[in-house]
């Protein structure tokens, strides 16, 4: 176990970095879970936002594949000292700010992780990357889920107009908007397995860089 009571400054700034990142990212990427169902009145703003944050959580406590990868997927433990650590997490919260400010609906998993193997290579080069895990885990899923997402959309939509094209509104509405608040409720807790733990990963990073946790102590997951 960490011990907490010594916390190195570089450390614990870090890690109120880590979540302020988290709530910078919250309301960020929230839209992405309840849009759709606010934008059609299924639910209140408030009640959205409330399953939402609610199933982030809770989604963030089932696994940890992506704090795994944040922590020790992509860079070396020795190009990741406290500062570069810290220069990751700024880099992730200044681009979202940018983007939140300007309506751009970017990555901010792609963010952080790019401030990350940035920092590190400017500390200790290129060779600290482990760039295997860089195409694998971020290149290839950055171009493929937007091609993934557009190929399964069309089906589904595809797929409903075949089946309820010709139905009344007033007899489909109540099971589409049950159906709607299902998939909104899936997608904030996918979110919570996925981007909720992107800070998870950065405070596991940060407490090995610190000597607070030993570097093979990372397989056995934050």
């Amino acid at each position: 176990m960490p011990d907490f009571a010594h916390i190195p400054p570089v450390v614990l700034l870090t890690i109120i970095f880590a979540l302020a990142f988290d709530y910078i990212n919250g309301f960020h990427d929230t839209a992405n879970s309840i849009a759709t169902v606010v934008s059609t009145r299924v639910m209140t703003p408030r009640s959205a936002i409330i399953m939402a944050a609610t199933l982030n959580f809770v989604g963030a406590l089932v696994a940890h594949n992506v704090s795994k990868t944040i922590s020790h997927g992509l860079v070396e433990p020795i190009g990741a000292p406290q500062t570069v650590v810290l220069a990751a997490v700024m880099a992730g919260i200044i681009w979202n700010l940018i983007t939140w400010k300007f309506g751009i609906p970017s990555s901010s998993s792609h963010a952080l992780i790019g401030g990350l193997v940035g920092a590190a290579i400017v500390h200790a080069g290129v060779d600290v990357v482990k760039w295997e895990g860089v195409i694998h885990k971020v290149v290839l899923p950055l171009f493929l889920s937007p091609m993934m997402g557009f190929l399964v959309g069309w089906t589904i939509m595809h797929f409903i107009y075949r089946v309820f094209g010709d139905a009344h509104p007033g007899k489909v509405g109540k099971g589409f908007r049950m159906l709607q608040r299902i998939s909104a409720a899936f997608m904030a807790y996918s979110h919570g397995m996925n981007d909720a733990q992107k800070s998870m990963g950065i405070i596991m990073l940060a407490l090995v860089a610190g000597g607070m946790v030993k570097a093979d102590q990372l397989d056995k997951g934050p």
